[in-house]
């Protein structure tokens, strides 16, 4: 049986093999919002670790790969950059290019895809790797998207 995540209206089973973590790190100015993250990983994911893979992509090697689900604030959501509606859960291997990084890594390639799911605005950023593990890397991905599920409860702090 798979172990089940949940927080903060995000909820994801994670496959065999596979890490995970839902956080909202704290704010750090009076009256700043924060919205929710998630990481997934088939590397051990360390308490430190950037929004978009920092700490983590560095240990990535072979078949492995690390995943965010990144919120954004509401007033993204009718922005044309989240125009994509609902979690893409079916990624190909043309989504994946090495100038999708956030950093470029040797032999690692990325994918970098903004919607808005729930009424909710987030980036789903993945990294694989070595890009020579495409198509199990993408196979990978997607059989863990199936499983993931946004509601409209993830409300922001402030």
């Amino acid at each position: 049986m798979a172990l089940r995540l949940a927080a903060h209206g995000l909820d994801v089973a994670l496959p065999a093999g596979w890490e995970g973590r839902i956080r909202r790190r704290a704010a750090t100015a009076p009256g700043e919002r924060t919205y929710p993250v998630v990481h997934l990983a088939t590397v051990p994911l360390p308490e430190e670790r950037g929004d978009f893979g920092g700490f983590v992509v560095d240990t990535l090697a072979g078949d492995d790969v690390f995943v965010t689900l990144f919120e954004y604030g509401p007033e993204s959501v009718e922005k044309p950059l989240f125009a994509t509606r609902g979690l893409p859960r079916q990624l190909r291997a043309d989504h994946f290019s090495p100038r999708r990084l956030q950093r470029s890594l040797p032999g690692q390639t990325g994918c970098q895809i903004f919607f808005t799911e729930g009424g909710r605005a987030f980036c789903l950023y993945v990294v694989l790797g070595d890009r020579r593990q495409l198509a199990r890397g993408v196979a990978r991905v997607n059989a863990l998207l199936a499983d993931v599920r946004v509601t409209k409860t993830g409300v922001a702090t402030g």
